[in-house]
């Protein structure tokens, strides 16, 4: 009967705030992984207490749901003075394409002024937002990537609720990559707005968790932070999200894939997105070998992927069992595969934007020297090493 209601919340939900390309697939079994799983947003008696009396802004976009309707939702159903919602990349609906500029507006189910931090306008708040609203409440589902990009808009408004003097209340969500850390740690050389702390690629954090390391190593200005955490997670937990956390991650798989297959966009090369299968897949024109082949289309969320109507040869990662993806962590044998099989240069193949989702100059070099995956990660090891210490000071849930 409760897996019944899940899927028919599921099924509500996806009908009011996601387009049918942004719906994940989600299995029986972690349809009951997730019930047992406590969010920290349906952790309502932690928190609603500390909202009555006061003005409240809500960080958040269509992965805030509580237990059957959105977070917004339920605040203004049990009376929170909800003053202002800010959204993130992609939107508050989740629909608009990576980096694409979202209009403010308003909320048409509430009423409520939207503030997006992804408009022609800055991403920070004004003055004159953070002076309507006592506290900040937090609640988006992150994948654990250094350059996802969530976890730098969190900290972007921590940062402004700091220099106001407002608190912000987190409602934590599980990472669904949070049960390793690998990759180089960011040169801040290469600080973007796809990597904005020294951390790896998998960094192994909730968005609660990497709020107060970043407060803690004094990566993020002094802040009052309070996080809900969940209720039965470890980071050992294989939480599979029940909904897609943005456009292209559509399924568990390529969420699983996304620390590896991302690195595509600082490449020529395609990686899926465009077709049906965003993230489990790669390929180029000029790729040698193989018969698999695709041909990126425009869509909802991929209104211009890359090599738009140009037919790809290349590989389809779809049939990798999750075990092996994750076994293999941050793996570069796919970058290095499409490198050699398209036989073109450096100059080429790769694009600035590599270095910025990498982190450090010295992968696309070993890469072009001809070095293996294993060479490569053998240079990242001793500043993980470093990073996994750390870490540890600032877990709020078991390994």
């Amino acid at each position: 009967m409760a897996g019944r209601r899940f899927f028919a919340m599921l099924l509500a939900f996806a009908a009011l705030w996601l387009t049918e390309e942004a719906a994940i697939s989600v299995s029986a079994q972690s349809a009951v992984q997730t019930e047992e799983v406590r969010v920290g947003a349906e952790r309502t008696e932690q928190y609603l207490p500390l909202l009555r009396g006061r003005r409240v802004a809500v960080l958040a976009n269509h992965t805030a749901v509580v237990r059957d309707e959105h977070l917004v939702d339920m605040l203004v159903r049990e009376g929170v003075n909800l003053v202002g919602i800010v959204s993130p990349e992609h939107g508050f609906r989740g629909t608009a394409d990576a980096g694409e500029k979202v209009a403010s507006g308003v909320d048409e189910r509430t009423g409520v002024p939207i503030w997006s931090l992804y408009s022609s306008k800055g991403r920070h708040l004004t003055a004159e937002q953070t002076a309507a609203f006592d506290v900040m409440v937090v609640d988006m589902q992150d994948v654990g990537l250094r350059f996802y990009t969530y976890y730098i808009t969190m900290l972007d408004v921590v940062a402004d609720c700091a220099a106001a003097d407002r608190e912000v209340i987190i409602l934590d969500r599980p990472n669904p990559n949070g049960m390793y850390t690998d990759g180089p740690t960011l040169d801040l050389r290469y600080k973007s707005g796809v990597g904005a702390l020294p951390i790896p690629v998998v960094h192994g954090l909730t968005m609660g968790e990497i709020a107060m390391m970043a407060i803690g190593e004094g990566w993020s200005p002094k802040c009052n932070v309070k996080v809900i955490p969940c209720a039965g997670y470890t980071h050992s937990t294989r939480y599979t999200l029940p909904i897609a956390p943005s456009p292209n991650l559509r399924t568990q798989h390529a969420i699983y894939l996304y620390p590896s297959t991302c690195l595509f966009e600082g490449t020529v090369c395609s990686l899926g997105r465009g077709t049906e299968h965003p993230f489990e897949c790669y390929g180029h024109p000029a790729m040698r070998g193989g018969t698999f082949t695709f041909t990126p289309r425009s869509m909802a969320g991929a209104k211009r992927p890359p090599l738009m109507d140009t037919l790809c040869r290349g590989v389809d990662l779809r049939s990798v069992a999750d075990e092996e993806i994750i076994a293999g962590g941050f793996n570069l044998e796919y970058i290095i595969d499409a490198y050699r099989r398209t036989g073109l240069s450096a100059e080429q193949f790769f694009t600035p934007f590599f270095e910025k989702l990498v982190g450090v100059a010295y992968v696309r070099e070993m890469i072009v020297a001809g070095c293996t995956a294993d060479e490569i990660r053998a240079r990242w090891q001793p500043s993980l090493d470093e990073y996994r210490t750390t870490r540890r000071k600032y877990l709020l849930y078991e390994e």
